[in-house]
């Protein structure tokens, strides 16, 4: 594959991360062709991008849009809009784990994905639980490259309106001016740049299995800027 154009899928591409994170690729001109699985399709998009309205039920039928170099997955929801934790895991961890299997079959190169911070398969948490356990079983796959994003409380526009989440991304604003030292890696995140950290790292050659935290995705987000 080291003679290949670089080529791309994102899944979750209309949302608030993965929103972003298309706008910079088409940016950074560094793919010749961009896959969109979606389940809607967006209001526009670049020649690049090529749109494919998906069923995730029916989403093994998909597997040859993943010989690509690089999948950036994106998804993720809440259990309230989910409207059952059996549903929540079928987003963020089952869609998650089919996505780097096709990969890893494939033969891509890279796969970045976020999760969220407090990720932990052994949570009392049920959300941070699922985030672990996808981590957990994504990490074991042979693909070259993997890298894992952890952020912390994501700052943006959101398609749908968030009650609480809107109530937390204020407060956010303000604690986010005396969270420095030991408090720094608790800082809400804006999506703009968790999504430039997944597009820096999917331009370096780092392999193996990396995972930043949110801190450290605004580092690198403000490094490659």
């Amino acid at each position: 594959m080291k003679n290949r154009k670089k080529t791309a899928v994102i899944l979750g591409a209309t949302g608030l991360v993965g929103n972003e994170l298309v706008n910079i690729l088409i940016q950074q001109q560094n793919y010749e062709k961009i896959h969109l699985l979606v389940r809607r399709p967006p209001d526009s998009h670049d020649p690049v991008c090529e749109v494919h309205v998906v069923d995730f039920e029916q989403y093994y039928s998909y597997r040859k849009l993943f010989q690509v170099t690089d999948v950036f997955c994106c998804l993720g929801t809440t259990i309230k809009k989910a409207k059952s934790k059996e549903a929540f895991r079928k987003v963020d961890y089952e869609y998650p784990v089919e996505a780097a299997k096709m990969a890893c079959e494939s033969g891509a190169e890279k796969f970045l994905m976020i999760t969220a911070m407090g990720s932990n398969p052994k949570s009392r948490i049920f959300y941070n639980q699922v985030k672990g356990e996808v981590e957990e079983s994504i990490s074991k796959l042979t693909i070259p490259s993997i890298h894992i994003f952890r952020p912390s409380l994501l700052l943006g526009k959101r398609e749908e309106f968030r009650f609480g989440e809107k109530i937390a991304e204020k407060a956010s604003i303000l604690l986010n001016l005396i969270m420095i030292g030991p408090l720094r890696p608790f800082k809400a995140i804006e999506a703009k740049n968790v999504a430039a950290a997944m597009a820096s790292m999917a331009r370096t050659g780092k392999g193996g299995v990396n995972i930043y935290p949110s801190h450290e995705i605004e580092r690198i987000a403000i490094e490659n800027n």
